[in-house]
Parts: C-alpha cells; structure tokens; sequence
C-alpha cells in the first residue's frame, strides 16, 4: 500500500539535514567488524548513508586505493575519469577519491567546468579515450546512489570496457577495502586536495558527449518534425546536459526544472514516503506528469541519467517495461547500420512482451540475470544491438552498429522517445497500444514476500529439481530456470514459466524479504493467481516440502 503522501510534495520535515549528513561522512569512523558498516557493491556499486555509518571517507580512501592496486594488476596504465552527481555525499566523496588517486600518483579526468556529470558521460569518455589509446586504458569511477534518497552516497568503478564492474572486479575491490578498513587504512596514500586538484587533467565531458549524440540519435528528425520536448533532470547530473541539447541542436526543448538542491525539496513523496529521484515511479514523476499536455514528449532522469522516464499526453507516464517493447521494435526497423545477427538483450525480469516483439523481428533474445553489468560484453563488441532492464535503464549502439556507451543512457533513450514521436507521428504510448493488439495485453507486477536471512541464502541456491509442481494457475509448467538463458549465469533465484505466463523469485539485497516478479498475458485476475501460486511454490521449495 502507498504512503498517504505518495505523489504529493515534500513537506520540511521530509527534508535532509544536508550540514549534518555532511559533517557525519567526515566524523564517523566504520566498524570493520560490522557487517553493515563494511564495503559491499551491489549491482551498482557500494552505496549506504553516513549517518549509518554505511559511507564515510574511511570507506571511500579504502574503496579508492583497492581500486588503484586492482588496476595495477590488470595493467591499466591510462587516467582515471572522475565524475559525480548532485547528492550530498557525492562532492565530499569524490574529493577524497581524487586525493587517493593523486597520492598514488594516478593521471585523473575531472569536468573542465566543475559540474556534474551523467553516468553515460562517463561511460563514453572512457570508452572514447580507449579507442585512441589501446596500449595506455582508462577507467572510471562515478560517485553516485543513482536514484537513491539525497541521505544516500554512492560509489561505483568502471573498467576499460566502459560500463559497470563484473563481480569478479567488485569482489576482488571490496575484499581489499574491507582489508584496509581493518587496518586502520594503513597502505592509503594520500595528496592533499590542492595538490590533487593542480594534477588533474581536464576533460569536457559535456561538450564530448553532446557532441557525439548525431551518431546515437536522429535529431534531425526531431528538429523537422517540431517535437516539443519537456526534460526534468529532477535535479540532477543532466541539469547542463539537457540545456545544451536544446541549444546546440535546435530544438523545441524547455529543461522544466533546472534546480539543483541537495535535499531535493521539489520532489514529490515516492511510494513509501521517502524523497526518490526514480523517473519510473509515478509517484516520483508526479510533477511532470501534471504538465504532460504542454509538451508532444516529457521526459524525465535520475540523478546521474543513467534511467529514463517517459510521459505522453496521451498515455502518461509508461510501464519501463512498454516502452522498452516499442523501443526496441522501432530500432531494429529504423538502424540499417545495425548487424542483422546482433541480439536483444533483456534481464531476466523484463516483459515477455518483448520476447514477441524480437521474435516477430528476427532477431534472438539474450537474457540476462538481474543487472546492467550482464550486457556491457554484448554491447562493447556489437554483438548485442539494445540491452535493457525493466526498471527503465537502458542502451543501445550508434546508427553504424558500434558501441556508443556500455553504462545506462537515460539521455539517449529520453531522445529515443522524441524521435520515435518525430518519425511514426505516434507517441510511444499509442504505438504500445498498438503492440498489445498484436501480441496481447499482459498484466505485470511486483510484490515482496517476508523471508529470513537464511531462507534468502537457500532462495539463491534453489536448482529447477526443487521446484516440483508441474502447473501454474491453471496451465502446465514449461520452463524453471536457475540459470540465465543468455550467458548461463545464476539469477540468484528461479524463474517459472508457463506458455502465457512467469514469475520469477529473488532476494532482496538489503531487506529480510523476497522479490516476486509476475506476468499473465491473461489479464489482471490471473496474474493474481500467478503471484499466489508464486508465494506457494517458493514457499515450498524454501521450507523444503
């Protein structure tokens, strides 16, 4: 059930005490013997608050010179592009992180103008550096929680391919970070922030980017066919971004909110009440959704750009996973540059709406677990021509079917949506209408179930022989999966599936609970006995009936 606020704005006292949550990164020390006051990267990074003592400049001078010493053995020679967001905790933290890679004398790209910098920026500064420099790579490091609430800091690495770290990488970090934590940081150099800032290098990342975007998106034909653009950055990295994409390239584009405050006071209440820069939420978005008929296309992103959200007159705000569908069905048909043979790639959870669509195409489907880091490969070599996720983040290659960015592009998929308006004459909202009445209309949703730490660890370890009933809501069983089809990796769970229906069961990463995933393209009432024979099934399987 949703706060009684949802949607609705922020009052004061919703607000962060910025001063306070400042003054803690810097005051409070982690315990290295607490779980959670340790390193631990999820499927973007470490993120935690420092007033829980979960991201504190002990953290950060740890995470910074693991990252060092583990680029040293990958013999990654070339600079480091540095870049952050709005948060808070993000300019506090990317100081320290420019102060340790200075004092282990580490070549360091910051922004020429002393701005914030999306995520996809960063991704295709480092990949761009790489394609002129094959003996001397780059990597990255975004200082950013994404859409995380302003009480949040995050810290993410990038290796030479551009896009977020594998496991292995993250593993291997955030062992030698816990190592140091402790230690008492014993083996962290350090310069001071005057000598760290007089040796950096600069880099525009802005104009790199903007610049770039012909070879990604089609705006001419948003130029000639006079979409009127609405972009809320929602306070965040894109804020500059967005303004010079109007500018530079002509179009009828208005930045609607081009505030940046730390406590995001503008912002209305997400689901559970809290302060959340998420451009899927209906609640979060709420403000644009409000002006959607002063502009053909709105569009919003998180605080580094990395997820889109996309509103229409006619539709509103739409479901991550339809607008992914048509995405994809009006790129396959308008990319002639694209190799014939590259694949769609999908995690896990998105819809099976896009399964149709990519087999009506042609095209084959990669399915991944549960996290961007799954499609960086694909997307880095062209083999995969769009990877995306259903809790809207996504990216796709350039117009000549190479890499353009191997990190979520909220930015380009935001365009994405003008110039599909542009060049069919039909909002993305009226062409998925249109694709529910090929393919179907299916009903899907996500709910939470109660589960223990330990029952979490066996969900994790389930294999398809402990899933034992043969039948779904009336219709027989064809698939369990433990594995992802696309690269065979563990989904850290399972996925059932039946002929016009799935679910799929994970656990949460920070909660006592589970995720259940469902979808029935036999409408709303079946998806509810979906989601009850999910509980059941799982339920089962955890108690070892």
């Amino acid at each position: 059930m949703a706060h009684d606020r949802a949607g609705r704005p922020a009052r004061v006292a919703d607000l962060e005490d910025i001063p306070h949550l400042v003054t803690a990164y810097y005051s409070r020390v982690p315990d290295p013997a607490e779980p959670a006051q340790q390193v631990v990267f999820g499927t973007s990074g470490h993120r935690g608050s420092s007033l829980d003592t979960a991201f504190n400049e002990a953290h950060i001078l740890a995470v910074t010179q693991a990252i060092v010493e583990y680029r040293a053995t990958r013999g990654i020679t070339g600079p480091v592009y540095l870049a952050r967001d709005t948060h808070a905790l993000s300019e506090p933290a990317w100081t320290t992180a420019l102060e340790v890679l200075a004092g282990n004398d580490i070549a360091v790209a910051i922004d020429s103008r002393d701005r914030y910098t999306p995520t996809p920026a960063l991704s295709h500064a480092v990949l761009r550096h790489n394609r002129g420099n094959p003996k001397h790579q780059a990597d990255g490091i975004v200082v950013t929680p994404s859409h995380n609430p302003p009480r949040d800091g995050g810290f993410k690495y990038n290796p030479p391919h551009g896009g977020p770290a594998d496991t292995t990488a993250t593993d291997a970090i955030a062992e030698r970070a816990n190592e140091l934590l402790r230690t008492g940081l014993s083996g962290v150099r350090r310069a001071t922030f005057t000598q760290a800032l007089a040796a950096a290098e600069r880099y525009d990342y802005l104009d790199h980017y903007v610049s770039d975007l012909p070879s990604v998106s089609n705006l001419d034909a948003i130029r000639g066919a006079g979409i009127r653009l609405g972009a809320d950055p929602m306070g965040g990295a894109s804020v500059d971004y967005w303004e010079e994409i109007g500018q530079r390239y002509d179009l009828e584009l208005e930045v609607v909110n081009p505030l940046v405050d730390p406590t995001w006071r503008f912002m209305p209440l997400d689901s559970d009440g809290k302060i959340r820069m998420d451009p899927s939420s209906r609640y979060a978005m709420a403000n644009l959704v409000s002006i959607k008929d002063d502009y053909d296309i709105s569009t919003g992103n998180d605080a580094d750009a990395d997820r889109h959200g996309i509103v229409t007159p006619d539709g509103g705000l739409l479901n991550p996973n339809h607008f992914l569908a048509v995405a994809i069905e009006y790129l396959v048909a308008n990319r002639r540059g694209w190799d014939a043979l590259s694949k769609i790639g999908k995690t896990a959870v998105s819809s099976s709406m896009i399964d149709r669509v990519v087999g009506v195409l042609g095209r084959d489907i990669y399915e991944v677990p549960v996290g961007f880091k799954w499609f960086v490969p694909g997307l880095f070599s062209g083999s995969l021509a769009f990877g995306g996720e259903e809790s809207a983040g996504a990216s796709f290659l350039r117009t000549d079917g190479t890499v353009w960015t191997t990190d979520k592009d909220g930015i380009i998929l935001a365009l994405l949506a003008a110039e599909i308006a542009a060049v069919t004459g039909r909002t993305p909202s009226a062409r998925y209408v249109e694709l529910e009445r090929r393919y179907g209309a299916p009903a899907y949703a996500r709910i939470d179930a109660a589960a223990s730490a330990e029952q979490k660890a066996k969900l994790k370890k389930l294999t398809p022989d402990m899933i034992t009933q043969r039948e779904i809501a009336g219709e027989p069983v064809t698939e369990v999966l433990t594995s992802a089809k696309g690269n065979g990796a563990a989904l850290g769970g399972v996925k059932v599936s039946t002929e016009n229906a799935w679910f799929a069961a994970r656990p949460s990463g920070t909660e006592d609970k589970y995720k259940i995933y469902a979808e029935s393209f036999h409408g709303a009432e079946h998806l509810a006995q979906v989601q009850a024979a999910a509980e059941e099934m799982v339920g089962r399987a955890l108690a070892g009936d």
